[in-house]
């Protein structure tokens, strides 16, 4: 059990890092759990997304039909009955002797005359067989086996040994171990000539040296050098000479400091919760496991509920572990974006932590996203800094800033600061002079940045003209909270989302108390950047996620469209609000429809209810309608009956009429989704990147009791 009560479930592990003198306190409980071996050999399966794969067992579409226990006790009484009767019948010879016929013919006449032994066992077992016969036509008819598959199951759970769901279809094989199947003993690489460097891993593996993070990154690697041959011989001598930390993530690391949450790295998987065992739920998932992974994330996830429902705790802070140790194995790439004291993991779970406006933080925020094109970069600043307001245009938005961005860059080999852009901005006559000078030192050559200039300055003051806005919106990152952040000299060390082609773990605290402005403007700019940067990669290899804990104003329409296009960039985002009314009207439907998995906490009022409402749709359910008629009888014995039968009943004879019919109706209605979701529930639906999906789903989130 780790120090915030939750447990872990992982392989177990020793000797990551070599013991100093004195040992440091250990920041979690010692881990019980499988060797990592007998993790390797456990099966994994999956019939949809969203399926926790780790020891699945599927189970069918449909529930099997279940006979009521007194019926199946009465039923088999009745058969056992008629049975015996038959055979006594038969026994007897009330019947004839027609029965044993058949061993009168096998049967040698010597053996009968001579009064033999053999006649007797003859015998015996002929009257095995006729009992055998009756036994199974009586218990078919009787339904003994359903019977006692019921019997087994209710004294195993007196027992304390209830079964899990009946599995259908086969089920998968487990690895022997040490056969040649067994993963533990890396058959591709043995099947690839590499014997010894196998040898190496299986006994890293078997002397506790080697935990999930380091199998998980060294089978990345290993599928790296089947794709790049010329990159063998390098991965072999990585390993012959550090063993199970060869090819390690470039911070050290080999595994997170404390894990809040358990994950199935073979899998990449994060355990989010237990789908509920209730009707609402389609009976091949009810009571199934539920986890995330990269192939549902990449449709992206929007998640709505009130504060104090457990979205960071049950939701983020997981998503955002497993994809930090998916990082350390070299598979993914993540930005955590929450306000300053947010529980997103310990600043040792990352690698770049950015506290805007915290003196003491070692990196800054590149305001312009490592962008070379003023363009680009104008295009960013304007989506972040006007694009929540109403009757501005991003573009002129964008215009206007290119028109300054550009000579700015020409005359002085970078972008301007948030002082410097201020003054541009708000036309400070000693700041554009300056750059007039600079740019018209050179002559001719800057002709078109002159112009650039011009241009601005007639613009200046126009009818929507957005500069006076642009202006606004710099101020409220021109204050003193954030002096020397956002710097362009190139004397900080600003993180960028450029780093994204690389294992990154990334987390940034913004002042959402102080200056919650700036702070929704910096998610915004951080969001339309994310976007730019998952498109622009030239390697796509590694999964990109940005997750944010709390998006609120966070969205504008430019956004939510480069949502959309993240997945076929292998990425995607993690949107949390407290309700879809932080969210402009016109943006609510597209951004349901943007993203691939939605999430409605318990909680959620109506008017969202409504909004999850129809994005999940409608479907067809069976519906029966049962009508009770009064029996009117016509003969007076039967009316006397009647009456007598009303009289000690209080009710009148009726006949029952039932009508079964196809309904269309919604999956989850706004007033369940507001009223009939237990706390610590969550009402979710996913699509994986393939086209998958699957229907709402009521979770118990992990976690709860």
């Amino acid at each position: 059990m780790d120090t915030d009560g939750t447990h872990e479930t992982r392989p177990s592990h020793t000797g990551q890092i070599p013991r100093p003198a004195t040992p440091p306190k250990p920041s979690h409980a010692p881990t019980a759990g499988p060797t990592l071996g007998d993790w390797l050999r456990v099966p994994r399966s999956s019939d949809g997304p969203g399926v926790w794969t780790y020891g699945h067992v599927p189970r069918g579409a449909e529930a099997p039909e279940v006979t009521p226990t007194r019926q199946l006790v009465s039923g088999a009484l009745i058969s056992l009955l008629a049975g015996l009767l038959l055979w006594s019948l038969l026994w007897n010879g009330y019947l004839g002797g027609f029965w044993l016929w058949p061993m009168y013919m096998f049967t040698p006449d010597s053996w009968a005359h001579s009064g033999s032994y053999k006649t007797v066992w003859v015998a015996g077992i002929w009257y095995a067989i006729v009992l055998a016969i009756l036994a199974v036509v009586f218990g078919r008819l009787g339904r003994w086996p359903e019977l006692g598959r019921l019997v087994i199951g209710h004294l195993g759970r007196f027992l304390g040994k209830a079964g899990g769901p009946a599995a259908v279809g086969p089920v998968p094989a487990v690895p022997v171990a040490g056969g040649d199947d067994d993963p533990a003993r890396w058959p591709q690489l043995r099947g690839a000539g590499l014997g010894d460097v196998a040898d190496r891993l299986e006994g890293e593996a078997g002397g506790g040296r080697m935990n999930d993070v380091d199998y998980a990154r060294i089978r990345r690697a290993w599928d790296s050098v089947r794709v790049d041959p010329s990159r063998m011989r390098a991965f072999a001598d990585s390993v012959r000479d550090k063993g199970a930390g060869a090819c390690v993530h470039p911070s050290g690391d080999r595994d997170l400091p404390v894990r809040a949450a358990r994950h199935d790295l073979l899998a990449r998987q994060v355990l989010l919760g237990t789908v509920e065992d209730g009707v609402r739920n389609p009976y091949a998932r009810r009571g199934t496991s539920l986890a995330l992974d990269p192939d549902v994330l990449g449709t992206s996830l929007l998640a709505v509920g009130p504060s104090g429902t457990g979205k960071t705790q049950r939701l983020v802070r997981p998503v955002v572990e497993s994809l930090a140790l998916q990082a350390l194995a070299g598979q993914a790439a993540v930005v955590a974006v929450g306000a300053a004291g947010a529980q997103l993991g310990p600043d040792a779970a990352y690698d770049v932590v950015v506290r805007v406006g915290d003196p003491g933080s070692v990196y800054d925020l590149d305001l312009y996203g490592g962008a070379t094109d003023p363009d680009e970069a104008a295009t960013l600043l304007a989506e972040a800094f006007v694009g929540d307001v109403p009757g501005i245009d991003v573009r002129r938005a964008a215009t206007a800033l290119a028109q300054l961005l550009g000579p700015f860059r020409t005359a002085y080999g970078r972008f301007p600061a948030v002082p410097e852009l201020r003054e541009l901005l708000d036309q400070v006559p000693a700041a554009f002079d300056a750059l007039r000078r600079e740019l018209a030192a050179d002559g001719a050559a800057h002709h078109a940045m002159l112009r650039e200039l011009d241009a601005r300055t007639r613009q200046h003051g126009a009818h929507g003209d957005p500069g006076p806005a642009l202006a606004d919106r710099v101020a409220l990152l021109d204050r003193p909270a954030f002096a020397g952040f956002f710097d362009t000299t190139g004397q900080g060390r600003p993180f960028s989302l450029r780093a994204l082609e690389h294992p990154i773990r990334v987390r940034v605290d913004l002042p959402e108390r102080g200056h919650a402005d700036a702070s929704r403007m910096l998610a915004r700019l951080l969001l339309a950047q994310f976007n730019a940067a998952a498109a622009a990669r030239a390697d796509r290899s590694l999964f990109a996620f940005l997750a944010f804990d709390d998006a609120s104003h966070t969205l504008t329409p430019e956004t939510v469209r480069g949502v959309q296009r993240l997945r076929s960039a292998h990425a995607g985002v993690l949107l949390t609000l407290r309700t879809l009314d932080d969210v402009p009207e016109a943006l609510r439907t597209p951004l349901l429809g943007a993203v691939g998995c939605r999430m409605a906490f318990s909680g959620v009022t109506t008017w969202d209810g409504r909004r999850f409402a129809e994005a999940w749709g409608t479907e067809w359910v069976e519906t029966r309608d049962v009508t009770h008629r009064t029996v009117f009888a016509d003969q007076p014995l039967t009316r006397a009956i009647h009456a007598f039968r009303k009289l000690v009943t209080g009710k009148a004879v009726t006949t029952d009429a039932v009508t079964v019919r196809q309904v269309e109706r919604e999956r989850w209605s706004a007033s369940d989704l507001a009223h009939a979701v237990p706390p610590g529930h969550a009402v979710l639906s996913l699509t994986s990147v393939k086209g998958e999906r699957a229907a709402p789903l009521l979770v118990r989130l992990a976690g709860t009791s």
